[in-house]
């Protein structure tokens, strides 16, 4: 059967037969065995609602055996038998170009040379799902072929409910993941009813559809790394042999070398799981590996002397470097982590002292002990990150969850009011009050014909929109804006691409809605092919994350996820071609409120009215409540944009000046 044929057909016809799993294969963790019986024969039950009852006997002793082996049911042999990556959207059979536009970015978000475990259907960050089985894949695949211009596809966390009769401005596919009762949304709730095959986790664009590779994290690590040297280093000072020191190599992750070498830095990543880091070595995202301590230490005092800009992954546990580094007086300029903490007990962070096999095997098998084993390395690591910033590294939470799983495992990473954290997250820091309460945030988008000389004219469209922009900027965000036609001029020379033919870059609402007009307009002269905007969800105003994105909210009002909600809704009848709202994503299951957006980019009328409505709210919206707030620069930008939109007026807060409530009579 060809390719088209293939999607058409939704599950197959016929049983297909078995396969093996490659012996190659980036495996995801083996999830724990926290199901009952009955619960196993329920979990059976729904994956064989997928399939035919003449079927049922030979798929439910499989499936059984699949829920033993990894504790989910992945339905592996019906993983399609095409290479699955990003094609050019006329190869997809559609009724509706938006639909083929979305079967293109679900098969970039699991290409092999993007996401972190392929055969199991997961993106990044261990357990970021597309879907929960390949069932659920082929299914979508075929609705979204069969799909026409008012009809909308809505997502139960992957599993396709159905096509519904809608219309042709509302959205073509309405996407939710994880979406718990609250009382039922801690992390063994997610393993249970993850494996029962109810819901999943959707990260944060793997679930969403919108995965760029590791462009995305590599262009928000630089910014973040280069302001962070900028707040440690002199005027003037160059951050060549200066070191930035973190962990983790996986699919997000594995940016912090290609950004750190942009930053013009020496970064040390270490990573516990050999193949991911031979993986990231292989694509050029770092450009050494090491495997030996003594020669980690050799090879980065050289480079010191040298004032060097190198990449290193050094492949062991990270908290061994911090103590190494200590004991041989190397000074870190930048300490961070990038592990995946937000999922602690299922290969998120490792153990110290034990292989990556070994502590797998406990992972399964001793749940309990790696829980408690953890927990004593991440006590040993804050202890070992607390004498270097002693001796002044700054070292910043990168939302990974690190200082809040390190402060439940007791370390000593509390602020002397017993409230907050002694180290900022990078969003107070740096993100929030430098991009994000300005309204700057990663658009990003993808040239859908897969051709390279699209993505080089519309970076050449981008860059002559900032240039013309900046030029009538206020001084407030003229750092911002040459930070990104920076980045945007350099792009194609530091290989950014993975996968599709994407691009990333920082942008304000202008920004963002110039760009996009500008797009459109070349895609209706004929320059270019259709393409496809959209964002990480890591921005302005789509995630309520307390300790991360909402981090600098300081009204006590981030624990709440009212913003993320209006922003799903509002793009959805805005003009958005696809929207996702998330539980998880970044710090963790029950953590965190997170929403996206797709849109179609044709040349059409319809097309530059869309954008032009929703890329204005989407940006707004978070302005707007970082206003509320009352920080400064939010303030600043919520009253600039009102000035050039009359038809938008929100409520600007009132200052109280602090005698005012401290002369109160408790």
């Amino acid at each position: 059967m060809t390719f088209q044929q293939q999607i058409k057909q939704g599950i197959p016809n016929e049983l297909p037969a078995v396969k093996p799993y490659p012996v190659d294969a980036n495996r995801a963790p083996k999830r724990k065995d926290i199901l009952s019986k009955a619960e196993k024969q329920l979990a059976i039950r729904n994956a064989l609602r997928y399939f035919p009852k003449a079927w049922h006997g030979e798929l439910a002793t499989e499936f059984a055996q699949e829920l033993k082996d990894f504790g989910r049911i992945y339905m592996y042999r019906f993983k399609p038998e095409y290479a699955l990556k990003a094609r050019p959207i006329s190869d997809y059979p559609a009724k509706c170009e938006q639909a083929a536009a979305i079967m293109l970015m679900i098969d970039n978000n699991l290409d092999p040379a993007v996401a972190q475990h392929p055969e199991e259907l997961i993106t990044y960050g261990g357990n970021g799902g597309v879907f929960q089985n390949w069932a659920q894949y082929r299914l979508t695949m075929q609705y979204l072929s069969e799909m026409q211009s008012d009809q909308t596809l809505h997502m139960y966390s992957g599993h396709p409910m159905g096509l519904f009769p809608s219309s042709e401005d509302a959205p073509r596919v309405v996407v939710t993941n994880g979406m718990m009762i609250p009382n039922y949304s801690k992390p063994d709730d997610w393993e249970k009813f993850n494996a029962l095959g109810v819901t999943q986790y959707g990260q944060m664009t793997a679930g969403s559809f919108m995965y760029i590779g590791p462009q995305g994290i590599v262009h928000g690590t630089t910014i973040t790394v280069m302001n962070a040297f900028r707040k440690v280093l002199n005027k003037g000072e160059s951050p060549q042999g200066k070191i930035f020191l973190t962990a983790g190599l996986g699919g997000m992750s594995g940016a912090q070398p290609k950004a750190g070498n942009i930053a013009n830095c020496i970064t040390v990543c270490a990573e516990v799981n050999p193949k991911a880091a031979i993986k990231r070595h292989q694509q050029g995202w770092v450009d050494e590996l090491i495997d030996n301590m003594d020669a980690l230490i050799a090879r980065v005092k050289t480079a010191q002397a040298n004032a060097e800009v190198v990449s290193i992954a050094y492949i062991g546990n990270v908290v061994e470097v911090w103590e190494s580094f200590y004991q041989h007086d190397i000074f870190v300029h930048l300490g961070s982590d990038q592990t995946s903490l937000h999922n602690p007990w299922s290969g998120g962070y490792y153990p110290v002292g034990m292989s990556y096999e070994d502590a797998n095997r406990l992972i399964r098998e001793q749940p309990e002990l790696f829980k408690e084993k953890v927990q004593a390395t991440l006590k040993r690591h804050a202890e070992a990150v607390n004498k270097h910033t002693a001796k002044g590294t700054y070292f910043f939470d990168y939302g990974n969850a690190f200082l809040l799983e390190s402060s439940r495992a007791g370390g000593d990473v509390m602020a002397a009011n017993g409230i907050d954290f002694k180290y900022p997250s990078y969003v107070q820091d740096i993100l929030g009050p430098m991009c994000f309460d300005y309204g700057f945030g990663p658009f990003r988008w993808v040239c859908a014909s897969g051709k390279p000389e699209d993505l080089d004219k519309t970076d050449a469209i981008a860059a002559e929109v900032l240039k013309r922009i900046m030029a009538e900027s206020p001084e407030e965000i003229q750092q911002q804006m040459q930070d990104n036609i920076s980045w945007i001029l350099d792009a194609k020379q530091n290989k950014m691409v993975v996968g599709s033919q994407a691009r990333i870059l920082y942008a304000d609402a202008q920004g963002r809605m110039e760009i996009a007009k500008a797009f459109n307009d070349a895609i209706k002269r004929g320059e270019i092919g259709p393409v496809v905007l959209g964002r990480d969800h890591h921005d302005v105003s789509g995630t309520d994350s307390p300790y991360r994105e909402t981090s600098n909210i300081y009204d006590g009002s981030r624990f709440t996820a009212d913003m993320a909600i209006h922003n799903v809704i509002g793009d959805s009848f805005r003009g958005a071609t696809w929207v996702s709202i998330h539980n998880g994503g970044g710090v963790g299951w029950g953590e965190v409120i997170n929403g996206g957006f797709g849109m179609l980019l044709d040349g059409s009328e319809q097309a530059e009215r869309r954008l032009k409505s929703m890329l204005l709210f989407d940006v707004n919206n978070g302005i707007a409540r970082r206003s509320w707030a009352r920080n400064e620069e939010a303030d600043f930008a919520i009253k600039r944009e009102m000035a050039r939109t009359p038809k938008l007026k929100v409520t600007l807060a009132n200052r109280v000046d602090d005698e005012v409530i401290q002369n109160l009579p408790w």
